[in-house]
């Protein structure tokens, strides 16, 4: 990472901070990042966020990173899910703060967690699930290696809308 910002796992102390993340953005996370929103939003929801978090790490079912700023704040997430450790498969999803959007931060976390799933996990594909609309993700799709596979037809439902055609990208392990 570079020198202004650093990625690790979340820890107890970051509620404050991962709530206030979340609902300052609220305006921008409530289409595609639904579910993490509305578990963050209060600082005591946050701690409990954080805690079954742990918990999900421990059991290897999803593995929360925060992204963090020069003076420790949280300051976007990058989440490695939907894990099948069978088939050597898992998703990525991610979400940052509206003022350090365009700074090329995401990408380099996801880059990061894609090695850490690559290397350290044993995974073999990461999937990014991004809408046509929001081309910030799919820059980050793209600036990482993952390739567009297919549209995925009606495979997402956002609050209070229809559900949504998703762009499947890619990235496979070469040892």
């Amino acid at each position: 990472m570079s020198k202004a910002f650093e990625i690790n796992y979340l820890n107890e102390s970051d509620a404050e901070s991962l709530c206030f993340l979340m609902t300052s953005n609220a305006a921008i996370f409530k289409r595609f990042f639904t579910k993490t929103l509305s578990l963050n939003q209060s600082i005591e929801s946050s701690r409990l966020y954080i805690s079954k978090k742990k918990k999900e790490i421990d059991q290897k079912v999803e593995f929360t990173f925060a992204i963090r700023d020069e003076s420790n704040e949280v300051v976007g997430l990058v989440i490695l899910k939907d894990i099948h450790w069978g088939s050597g498969e898992g998703e990525l999803a991610y979400c940052i703060d509206k003022h350090q959007q365009g700074k090329g931060i995401v990408s380099q976390s996801v880059k990061y967690v894609s090695d850490i799933a690559f290397k350290k996990l044993g995974l073999k594909t990461l999937k990014i699930f991004a809408h046509k609309s929001n081309l910030p993700s799919i820059r980050v799709a793209e600036k990482t290696g993952f390739l567009w596979v297919k549209t995925m037809s009606k495979s997402y439902q956002p609050p209070n809308e229809a559900p949504l055609d998703m762009e499947l990208y890619e990235l496979h392990y070469e040892k």
